[in-house]
């Protein structure tokens, strides 16, 4: 089989494609032919040695991917060769098959296209966790998405609309506002040309949003932090502007306001039983229509380095795809 393998942790432009042996699941491992794998924004730090897990070198990338299982280790019983599956957690995507523990693998309905299956995990199961686990969000709350034409903040988006809220979108250009509307946020704030809190007050007649979703970090923090409501939740997801804001704690205080951090990853290794049933329950509202992934591009796997550039510039509107030839 054929994989990108990272030698060294100077950046994606450095992955090299190389023919290596193909994998054997392990006793609690399956083997899956990978179809499509997809870019989070992890992908890009791990190669760049700025994610909080740095594996050991040399590592084949791509933490989140589908495809058909065509091997099954010894002791695995819930899973059969030929189930349609996804996976996130692990390594690995970025290549033609992979082993992966068994309990990294989600089934997925016949009818959910590969490349959809690819882009589903990771920001879904992310902004699900936020939203309703770690925020409590009710219906008919107000939620201020930031970053609201990523991949995060896509899934963030639907879901709070799902969920009965109402939306205010974030995003850095007129073309992902206009994104965020079609996906159903009734307002966008465009923070390129418009100020953030100004156009909050507006939208919100002072009272500012119940629920506030950062991906992003970097400078817009403290005035979206400023401008939260009475017993507002502030979900801190991650930092894709770079830079960890260090947030003035007396805002917390003064308006009697939760910070709260989110890491999906842990809360799948911690509370297995809760995230499996917060998967079944985004596979129903997929199934009934009521979310879904919103793809920038589907490329080919030979494309990767392209991706990681699209990425870096900040291009990619949902999520971008890299799909195996069949």
């Amino acid at each position: 089989m054929h994989a990108w393998l990272c030698e060294q942790t100077t950046g994606p432009q450095d992955l090299q494609w190389r023919e290596l042996p193909t994998p054997e699941p392990a006793a609690r491992e399956v083997r899956v032919a990978v179809r499509c794998a997809s870019l989070n924004f992890p992908d890009l730090l791990i190669t760049q040695g700025r994610y909080q897990v740095r594996p050991p070198l040399p590592f084949v990338p791509g933490l989140e991917f589908s495809g058909v299982i065509d091997a099954v280790g010894s002791e695995v019983r819930h899973l059969r060769v030929g189930q349609r599956v996804a996976s996130f957690g692990g390594l690995g995507g970025f290549a033609q098959a992979v082993c992966v523990a068994a309990d990294k693998v989600l089934p997925i309905p016949q009818a959910m296209p590969f490349e959809e299956a690819a882009a589903f995990i990771c920001t879904y199961a992310t902004s699900h966790h936020a939203l309703i686990d770690r925020a409590a969000l009710r219906a008919g709350e107000t939620v201020l998405v930031l970053g609201a034409a990523g991949g995060v903040g896509t899934a963030a988006l639907q879901i709070a609309v799902a969920a009965g809220a109402r939306v205010i979108a974030a995003a850095s250009s007129a073309e992902k506002c206009e994104l965020a509307r079609r996906l159903g946020a009734e307002s966008c704030i465009d923070y390129s040309r418009e100020d953030l809190r100004e156009r909050l007050k507006t939208l919100t007649e002072g009272r500012g949003p119940d629920v506030i979703y950062d991906p992003v970090g970097g400078d817009l923090a403290e005035p979206a932090f400023r401008s939260i409501a009475w017993r507002g939740r502030y979900l801190v997801v991650g930092f894709a502007q770079g830079q960890i804001p260090a947030l003035p704690l007396n805002l917390a205080l003064l308006k009697g306001a939760s910070l709260v951090g989110v890491f999906w990853g842990d809360f799948a290794r911690r509370e297995p039983q809760a995230a499996h049933a917060a998967l079944g329950e985004l596979l129903r509202w997929y199934e009934e229509g009521r979310i879904r992934p919103v793809l920038d591009q589907v490329l080919p796997m030979s494309a990767l380095v392209q991706g990681y550039a699209r990425m870096a510039s900040r291009q990619v509107q949902g999520k971008l795809v890299l799909r195996n030839a069949d």
